[in-house]
Formats: structure tokens, sequence, C-alpha cells
């Protein structure tokens, strides 16, 4: 399984590297050069008001849960998921995994946990749905689809239908089989760390009983889109192009989808970079502002993503620290 994000990986770099070259590196660098370092980092920072959104819908979610970090910790560990998610080839999921790890060595339990990380990204899930058909309206409002209007639709029908799937599945018996497996495989190996996952299926169920945390959270990361089709009116402005917020909205929308579906790509390279060249092309954007904007966009993800690594080995490392202490006293 770890062989194949790598190789997809390698197939998206080549695609990315074919496009550049076929549309010119030269014409894509100079556009950067007119977006200059302060128009790159006007970029990199309101990014960080979107991880503030994210960051409050994961929050939000874990309103009832004990031992509940601040939002300022969620706002870190979100900025960690996302490093680990562009930046490693874990297709994905490896920054929730992370996010769990790290939410339980703040001391939350292993369940809620788990619980609140996952159905945190339902709500994200389903908020990018709605995101997507928001953006699709807008296209057919304003340019009318020009044949893409058929394959969004398709697309929004099969998230709906995995979406439903696994709000379902969450309800009626997912965090069961998480926690059988879990506790199944730490006694197979002799690991007592799993035994704390007991519980799971409950705290899952109860992080939908109350609309409140459930509405503020999916509130929340619908401000989280909406905040990224402002993101790509900024990059496009420091490239020297004035779109209409409104098309903004539906290149990051369908931009994010098109990520979404190539989800098993790392990062999703040369996923993003062929989607933008169609979808700038509907609003007469070249080809070469379209690999501008997702550079800048991969300018951005690494400019704050290996600082996010950074920080996540060095919270192992701590807690390392702290916990062999610990273990040594209840050997004692």
């Amino acid at each position: 399984m770890r062989v194949v994000p790598v190789i997809a990986a390698a197939a998206g770099l080549c695609l990315a590297a074919w496009l550049l070259r076929l549309y010119g590196l030269t014409q894509v660098l100079a556009l950067l050069g007119r977006a200059g370092w302060l128009g790159l980092c006007a970029v990199i920072a309101f990014h960080l008001v979107q991880v503030v959104a994210s960051a409050a819908g994961w929050w939000s979610i874990a309103a009832d849960t004990a031992k509940r970090p601040r939002l300022a910790d969620y706002a870190v560990l979100r900025l960690i998921r996302e490093g680990v998610n562009n930046l490693l080839p874990v297709a994905q999921v490896g920054g929730a995994l992370v996010g769990v790890r790290l939410l339980r060595g703040s001391g939350m339990s292993l369940p809620d946990a788990i619980a609140t990380t996952i159905s945190d990204i339902t709500l994200e899930m389903v908020t990018q749905i709605l995101f997507t058909l928001l953006g699709l309206v807008l296209l057919l409002a304003g340019v009318g689809g020009n044949g893409m209007a058929g394959y969004v639709v398709t697309g929004l029908m099969a998230a709906s239908a995995v979406a439903a799937l696994f709000v379902g599945a969450q309800w009626f018996g997912l965090g069961l089989l998480l926690e059988a497996m879990m506790v199944r495989l730490g006694s197979l190996i002799g690991w007592q760390g799993t035994v704390p996952a007991a519980g799971l299926h409950q705290a899952l169920r109860g992080c939908y009983v109350r609309p409140r945390p459930v509405l503020l959270g999916s509130a929340w990361h619908m401000a989280s889109w909406l905040l990224g089709g402002l993101e790509v009116w900024i990059a496009l402005h420091v490239l020297g192009y004035g779109v209409r917020i409104s098309d903004c909205v539906i290149i990051e929308s369908l931009g994010q989808a098109l990520r979404a579906a190539g989800f098993v790509v790392p990062g999703a390279l040369g996923v993003q970079e062929g989607g933008y060249v169609v979808i700038c092309g509907l609003f007469q954007l070249s080809p070469e502002v379209a690999l501008a904007l997702s550079l800048t966009k991969r300018l951005r993800e690494v400019v704050l993503g290996l600082p996010s690594l950074a920080a996540w080995q060095w919270m192992e490392r701590r807690a390392a620290r702290v916990s062999q202490p610990l273990a040594q006293d209840a050997l004692l």
C-alpha cells in the first residue's frame, strides 16, 4: 500500500512537468515574478485565515468532549494535518491519523480524539459538496458550463452517495467495527494501548446528537471553503489578472473537487495543475496563468507545510520525553 502513493506521486509529477514544458516554464515563472515576494506572501498569510476557520470547525464538533484543547491548538493541528497531506505520500489520510495521535497526546481520550476527527472530516466532506454545488450553479449562471456541467453533476452524485454511506456507517456501527479491530489488533501484538478505544461508537454518535456543534462546525467549514475562493482572487490579483470573486469561487470549488477526486495522488500533483488549465480556460485565462496560480498554491503549501512538519516532529519528541519517565516510574 505504500507503493501506490509513490507511483501515483511520480505519475502526477510527470504530468505537472509535462504541462509546464508544454506551456512554457519561463512564462509561468515570469508571472510569478510579476506577483513579487510581497504578493506571494499575501497569499500565504491569507491562507492562515482559512486554516483558523477550518480549525474552528474541528474545535466546534469537539465541544462536548473532555479535555478539549484550545482553538489555537487546533489551528496548529490543522496546519500539521495539511502539511502531512500535502507534502507526504499518505493519500490524504495520514494527516487525520497524525491529528488523532496529537490530540491523544494532549490528554483527550482516544475514543474522543478519533470520533471528533472523523466527524470533522465528515463535515468538511459534506460542506465541500455544497461548495461544489454552489460553484456549479454559478458556472451555469455565468458561462453555461461549456460541457463541464454533466461531469460535475455526475461527480456530485457520486460524492453525495459516498458521504451518505459514510455518515450512515458512523451512526449504525462504524465505531463498533473500528473499536473491535483496534482492540483485537492490540491483543494480537500484546499492546494494551488500544484498550482505551472502547467506547468509540458512543463517542462517534455523540458528536451528532446535539445540533448546535454540528451546525456551528458546518458553518465554519463552509466559511473556510468560501475563503478559499477569496484566496484565488488574491492570487490572480497579484499575478496581474482581475477576475470576479464569483468566478474565483467557481475555480476554487471545481479545483478542490478535482483534488478530492484525485485523493490517491499525494498533494494532487498534476491533477491540480491539469484541472486549473481546464477550469481557468472557461474564463479566458491562459494555461500559463492557470499554472502560475497552481504554483502559487504549491509555494504556499511548502512554506506553511515544512514548518508544520517540523512542529509535528518536535511535539512527538516532547511527548516521548514526557512518557519515558512515567513508564519508568510505573515499572518501579
